[in-house]
């Protein structure tokens, strides 16, 4: 029989990737989308999937909207991957965070446990939620948490939330603890996405520097599009679990900076790189860096795409998308 999910927050870069792995499994997807005079199928369009799903509109702020949502839907399964997603905006509006990031997990919750309480309920937890717990070594699903910002804070209400409501209840909850993972259609307000747009800018002669913060801070990145895979088999598995989904490397900022200028083929990134204390959060983190032994041994998950292929990746469809969009100007002319 045909599954159906119900994807929050699917018109970002976990949900539509998500999405088209979900809908390449013959699942029936619905998609919850904020109400706007103008919503953004972007990240959807790009990856050739955004007129397969069906949407709903709904707010994990407004607990009518997620009942209406899940009473239509009835799903099987639930990703929930919606949120106040930027650690730096989480320090300018750190109620909205809570709110969306926090209570609205709770919302979700109740909702399914009051309509499909058999649905497979997944969380999209975050490696923020360590903060600079682990220094020395690899962080495990037994690390002490130590979050460092509001919205870590938020998202670490939301884990433990998740995990009282499985055991309070019976719900197949399952947290997953990704580590950085990016992609093309990451958002530019992301370091890396800044970063390999500017490059592409650069490169194009539309802008000279690229400004950014704290050029040491150490990131376990990965690929978007493996660790949603991760996501997937979690709530296949015949038990809800907590996962960490990493790939066990860390690479420095300067790093990152290296390769895509590189690839590019421009010389001396640091005629181009201005630091600016703006970009500087409160309480720094400095390294995480996960590891992802549980994933592999219970789920048989790996991560395929090594930390040089994003880069590229990521610059190569860069360039090419302002290479369209110099066109697509020079053509309106």
């Amino acid at each position: 029989m045909r599954k159906t999910a119900l994807v929050t927050g699917i018109n970002g870069q976990d949900g539509a990737y998500l999405a088209k792995l979900l809908l390449e499994k013959d699942y029936r997807v619905f998609g919850l989308v904020r109400r706007s005079t103008r919503p953004s199928f972007h990240n959807l369009e790009y990856l050739g999937v955004a007129s397969a799903v069906d949407y709903i509109e709904g707010d994990l702020t407004d607990e009518v909207s997620i009942f209406q949502a899940i009473r239509l839907a009835r799903p099987d399964e639930i990703y929930n991957l919606a949120a106040q997603s930027f650690v730096g905006s989480s320090w300018d509006q750190p109620i909205l965070t809570a709110e969306i990031n926090a209570m609205g997990v709770v919302k979700l919750l109740n909702a399914i446990k009051e309509l499909t309480p058999h649905a497979r309920f997944y969380q999209a937890s975050t490696s923020e939620m360590f903060g600079n717990s682990n220094r020395a070594g690899l962080q495990t699903e037994n690390t002490p948490f130590h979050p460092r910002s509001p919205y870590a804070i938020a998202k670490l209400f939301a884990y433990w939330i998740v995990n009282n409501y499985k055991e309070s209840y019976g719900m197949f909850c399952a947290n997953g603890i990704l580590f950085n993972h990016e992609s093309p259609i990451r958002g530019k307000e992301f370091v890396t996405r800044k970063i390999t747009d500017g490059v592409a800018r650069i490169k194009l002669g539309l802008q000279d520097t690229i400004r950014l913060g704290n050029l040491e801070s150490k990131r376990d990145w990965g690929f978007a599009g493996d660790y949603v895979e991760a996501m997937w088999m979690m709530m296949q598995h015949a038990t809800p679990d907590n996962y960490i989904v990493s790939t066990g490397e860390t690479h420095t900022i300067r790093d990152f900076l290296d390769l895509a200028f590189r690839r590019a083929e421009i010389k001396n990134w640091k005629d181009h790189v201005a630091i600016d204390p703006r970009f500087k959060r409160p309480a720094e983190l400095f390294t995480l860096q996960g590891s992802c032994s549980k994933a592999a041994r219970k789920l048989k998950w790996k991560p395929r795409v090594k930390f040089e292929e994003l880069v590229e990746m990521m610059v190569d469809a860069d360039i090419e998308r302002v290479t369209q969009e110099i066109k697509n100007t020079a053509n309106k002319r």
